[in-house]
């Protein structure tokens, strides 16, 4: 009996193709945000407020008419560091692509004079410089020269004279040998310093301002060293002065009042193990001042490297809780409306912690995520990049251009094509052209130079730069509170 294999009828279906619909594309742009200068003057650009009407502080008692400069460092760097300030006071020129620096006297740009004395110079001798040079261990070398800047700094702010601002002049041959330095430490394990991060940290206890200036940047040496353009780093110099001596260089005309603008990142404590994070959060107000807050430290597990750090639900209440009791003791009162930025998205723990504290304090908030992306971009018909301002929507997902063709210049300032932020998140009660508009403001109050513009706001640049030095600052030691002892 022979058995036949049957085969079973086949059959075939045919799969209709799915039909996806386009997401909408919406496009606008915001018109380049006001400063204000002195006199309730307003311009868009601070390198043509500045020369034009004085910095927003001029006429206040925040203005200084002088400011009383001390120097540290060998006695070449400083009479480089003297003759540049003092030539640099009275102006310096521009060309086609930059603009010229107008100075820093009575009757000039900053509207201060800037005053030197013999008594506010503490010289790194020809003897404590060899001894460090000469030291082998790069370890050795490092904190030698730290120890002895902070017995010149120690020295320099008991000294009973006016002292407004500190630049450390540093020669070159030293800050080469002293830049950075990675060894092992035992029981903590690699190990990274970076001199300005720890000069600064190790700085801000005396409560005095400081500027490190290189050799090589005065322009006064024969340096073959690729420096900006004369007038931009003069620019970025003295606008920093201004600042860190207690001036308003400038600040925004549209935020809102009573609103407290938050940026959080992390870092990790030196000589802490890898797994423990803590917090930054950096506080400004609607006149883009603020404050910096350590937060909390959390533990934070590396094997999830796929995802970004965050914070507990409890920890994301107890992180408001200290930035709205802070913010009540400096204003006297609690804010209309906080504005928390991040780079990372917000976990869902992380956000009901963030709510649930704003929601009991009766304020309105937005939580905002803002990422950098070459994802998405936009193409502009013709030669030049999208014009700063420029955003865009693809389905729920929001693009802004705060880089970009600058109309009020009538150019694009950069080299490289410029990524637009991408507001990764949003919950809250503003509506996003407000929320945009007021990103792209907060890219404009960089105290650290005079660009109008800038990548990221305030909230998350700062927040990444004072987290760098906070770093360095012992757990056991409160950190100074003010921006101007990280810039």
């Amino acid at each position: 009996m022979k058995i036949r294999n049957r085969r079973k009828p086949t059959t075939t279906f045919q799969v209709a193709p799915m039909a996806l619909d386009a997401p909408r594309l919406t496009t606008g742009w915001i018109e380049e945000p006001y400063l204000k200068f002195a006199g309730q003057h307003e311009h868009v650009d601070p390198k043509t407020g500045i020369p034009l009407y004085g910095p927003a502080s001029l006429g206040s008692f925040r203005h200084k008419r002088e400011v009383h400069v001390g120097i540290i460092g060998t006695s070449e760097s400083v009479d480089l560091a003297r003759r540049y300030y003092e030539q640099a006071s009275y102006g310096v020129d521009g060309n086609d692509d930059h603009a010229p620096f107008p100075g820093c006297r009575a009757d000039r740009g900053f509207r201060c004079d800037l005053v030197f004395d013999s008594k506010l110079v503490e010289l790194i001798t020809r003897s404590e410089h060899q001894d460090i040079m000469s030291t082998r261990s790069r370890r050795e070398r490092f904190e030698r020269l730290l120890l002895t800047l902070e017995i010149k700094l120690r020295f320099l702010t008991q000294k009973d004279h006016p002292l407004d601002y500190i630049v450390l002049a540093l020669p070159t041959d030293l800050y080469g040998k002293c830049k950075t330095v990675d060894y092992v430490e035992k029981g903590v394990g690699p190990v990274h310093r970076d001199l300005r991060r720890a000069f600064k940290a190790m700085a801000m206890q005396y409560q005095k301002p400081t500027q490190i200036l290189l050799d090589t940047t005065t322009g006064l040496t024969d340096s073959k060293r690729s420096l900006d353009h004369p007038s931009l780093v003069a620019w970025n110099l003295f606008t920093g002065l201004y600042f860190k001596i207690d001036g308003l260089p400038w600040g925004p005309v549209a935020l809102p009042s009573g609103t407290c603008y938050i940026g959080i990142s992390f870092f990790r404590p030196m000589g802490e193990s890898s797994t423990l994070r803590t917090s930054v959060v950096q506080a400004f107000d609607e006149n883009g001042e603020g404050l910096v807050l350590r937060g909390h430290k959390f533990h934070w597990d590396e094997r999830q490297r796929g995802k970004s750090p965050h914070l507990s639900e409890d920890l994301s209440e107890s992180l408001i809780s200290m930035v709205m009791d802070r913010y009540k003791a400096e204003q006297r009162q609690l804010p209309r409306r906080v504005v928390v930025h991040k780079t990372s998205r917000y976990e869902p723990e992380e956000r009901v912690g963030f709510e649930e504290a704003l929601k009991s304090r009766g304020c309105l908030y937005d939580l905002v995520s803002l990422t950098p992306t070459s994802n998405a971009r936009l193409l502009r018909a013709g030669r030049y990049p999208p014009l700063r301002g420029t955003h865009f929507s693809l389905g729920r997902t929001s693009y802004l251009y705060t880089t970009g063709f600058l109309p009020s210049l009538g150019k694009y300032p950069h080299g490289h094509v410029p990524s637009p932020l991408q507001v990764a998140d949003h919950v809250g009660d503003t509506a996003k052209a407000d929320l945009l508009r007021e990103v792209l403001t907060l890219t404009k109050m960089n105290w650290n130079s005079a660009n109008m513009e800038g990548l990221m706001p305030i909230t998350l640049r700062f927040s990444r730069l004072v987290g760098n030095i906070l770093r360095d600052v012992p757990s056991d030691r409160e950190p100074q509170p003010k921006y101007k002892f990280y810039m």
